[in-house]
């Protein structure tokens, strides 16, 4: 029963609250999956290059000397750290962690190919920039999507920071 001085709402107007109701959870739902699925993204496409350079236990280690540069990639020789191991002649390194030509790098070879991933905080932190850049991304789809500014601003941070930190152990 209704208490004394209200009025029961009609059944029309129930039903609308109630699909409203629907439509701002399947707005809200549909967001966080857009939003891990950018976070998901980010480690996938990170762990390829972050997973030799974090656990290099069975890895070959060694140093790369770099011979020349093209657009994205410089190649060089190999010389293993461990006497025995095997010298490749040519090796491929990402750009980025290089200072150049003549620039001697701490690499592991990633197995069953000729590319190697720069070791040490530099190439850890390196591997993880997609996923830093993915951390800014979910940002924007929690502050717009979700509405959940504090997180948003969370998520930017460590981005942000990620990349910073990324940038700075490369540069010196």
């Amino acid at each position: 029963m209704a208490s004394p001085g209200t009025t029961k709402r009609s059944r029309t107007r129930r039903a609308s609250e109630s699909a409203f109701g629907l439509l701002l959870l399947a707005k809200n739902v549909t967001m966080a999956l857009v939003a891990l699925l950018i976070l998901v993204a980010g480690v996938w496409s990170s762990w390829a290059d972050a997973k030799p350079a974090m656990l290099t236990k069975g890895l070959e280690r060694g140093t790369v000397t770099v011979a020349g540069c093209g657009d994205d990639w410089c190649t060089g020789s190999f010389a293993p750290a461990r006497a025995g191991g095997d010298s490749h002649r040519r090796v491929r390194v990402d750009e980025t962690v290089t200072d150049g030509v003549g620039d001697r790098v701490p690499v592991v070879v990633k197995p069953g190919t000729d590319e190697v991933v720069r070791t040490g905080a530099g190439g850890v932190l390196h591997a993880w920039v997609p996923f830093g850049g993915a951390l800014l991304l979910g940002a924007l789809v929690v502050a717009g999507g979700l509405g959940m500014r504090r997180t948003a601003w969370a998520l930017g941070f460590l981005g942000a920071a990620l990349l910073g930190a990324t940038f700075a152990t490369l540069t010196v």
